[in-house]
């Protein structure tokens, strides 16, 4: 008994139909491995700069809880900070003594977190004491974060705080980089208004 071609067709699938389905499928999951990464990225990315929002607002919050010495005659010109070599930040102001308070009060942080939480302290000192735990803070959350806050001391006292920080960031085009094992990095910057 002969069979016709057409139920000799339709018995199975040619290894290259097999082949072909094979590189589709592989194509499709390298597809959802690269939207999983790019989704975790974004995810990192988005968590760092609302922390750095949250951090600036902190900030603001401890400038309006003193604001003698913040909306006084004389707040701080300039404050900066960058991350030191043993993590604690390097400071420099042109309120010598808000940055002499600050780099005293740092070290002595994580040791003795009620430092000035007596009614002794002065309001430089509340201010020096407010700075320092938003620097410790500020290092935990976020990778080599530098702050800076700038105060113009005519009326209203108006403040900016800025906050910068180094985030890495995944190639949305290629997934590659220039260098075979490089990392692309960006360094974002969140600025906040205040009126203490």
């Amino acid at each position: 008994m002969m069979r016709s071609p057409s139920s000799v067709g339709s018995r199975g699938f040619s290894l290259v139909e097999v082949m072909v389905a094979v590189v589709v499928i592989c194509v499709g999951l390298l597809g959802i491995a690269k939207m999983q990464a790019l989704a975790l990225s974004n995810t990192t990315i988005a968590r760092q700069r609302s922390l750095a929002a949250m951090q600036a607002a902190s900030l603001a919050s401890a400038m309006h809880s003193n604001r003698e010495y913040w909306a006084g005659a004389a707040p701080p010109a300039t404050f900066t900070s960058a991350q030191g070599g043993n993590a604690i930040p390097v400071v420099a102001s042109s309120d010598a003594n808000l940055a002499a308070g600050v780099t005293a009060a740092l070290p002595a942080w994580p040791t003795d977190p009620t430092l000035c939480m007596n009614f002794t302290c002065s309001n430089e000192q509340l201010a020096a004491f407010d700075v320092a735990w938003w620097l410790v803070s500020l290092n935990n959350l976020l990778p080599n974060p530098s702050s800076s806050i700038s105060c113009q001391p005519v009326a209203p006292v108006a403040c900016i705080i800025q906050i910068s920080w180094t985030e890495n960031v995944v190639n949305n085009n290629s997934g590659q980089t220039n260098a075979p094992n490089a990392q692309q990095f960006q360094t974002p910057t969140y600025t906040l208004y205040v009126e203490p």
